[in-house]
């Protein structure tokens, strides 16, 4: 059976972070963008991911940060990937990336009039910049930085690249299933899609989720 990751992004609260780890989801996001109503400070983060068990991963959303500051919030709250979202480099990316010894995933925000070929070229720019680079996170454009929480075309996401993609964008216990059906994607990653209010996590609506997931993935 395939089994398509699943992230759970913007932690804010202790309860949240228990319910998605029991549920079973494999990486917690944690928001260092200020501007974000999801955003926690390094010494919260540190403490709410301390309670993560082995092999679920820490996962730290920067948007346009200082190297030095990427470097000390990955040490402070022990984080195991890097995410950016902001307006960075392929150069910057890299450069953060070594200083804090920790591989990246970068989110590619869909227009509507992106093409295929456009992700394609993407990829392989910064996975030849940087050997830190682990992959595009697809996301829906939107003029403010973080997720617009609403679907992209879908059918812009070949074959070729869809198996290496985090998903993002609009999810829901609703239509994953049709997600991992059309784009047999490597991961899912949902924010909005699981919360009773901006940063406060619903726990029924973690639970749909991950069960569609987990649902799809069986009917691969």
């Amino acid at each position: 059976m395939t089994r398509t990751r699943i992230k759970i992004c913007g932690l804010t609260r202790e309860e949240d972070v228990r319910t998605a780890v029991e549920a079973g989801a494999d990486a917690l996001g944690f928001v260092f963008y200020p501007g974000s109503p999801r955003f926690v400070p390094a010494a919260r983060a540190a403490s709410l991911a301390s309670a993560l068990p082995a092999f679920v991963s820490a996962v730290g959303l920067f948007v346009n940060a200082k190297t030095a500051d990427v470097a000390e919030t990955s040490r402070q709250v022990r984080l195991s990937l890097l995410q950016f979202h902001g307006d960075e480099t392929p150069g910057q990316c890299h450069e953060a990336a070594v200083a804090s010894n920790l591989p990246f995933i970068r989110v590619f925000r869909v227009r509507t009039d992106t093409t295929a070929d456009d992700l394609l070229q993407c990829e392989r720019i910064y996975r030849d910049a940087s050997p830190f680079f682990k992959g595009l996170l697809l996301d829906t454009f939107t003029d403010a930085y973080g997720g617009a929480g609403k679907v992209f075309n879908w059918s812009l996401v070949s074959k070729e690249i869809g198996p290496r993609v985090v998903l993002s964008g609009g999810l829901s216990a609703q239509n994953v299933a049709g997600a991992i059906a059309q784009l047999r994607p490597f991961a899912v990653d949902i924010s909005s899609g699981v919360e009773a209010a901006r940063g406060i996590k619903d726990a029924g609506k973690i639970h749909a989720f991950i069960q569609a997931v987990r649902k799809a993935d069986e009917r691969i």
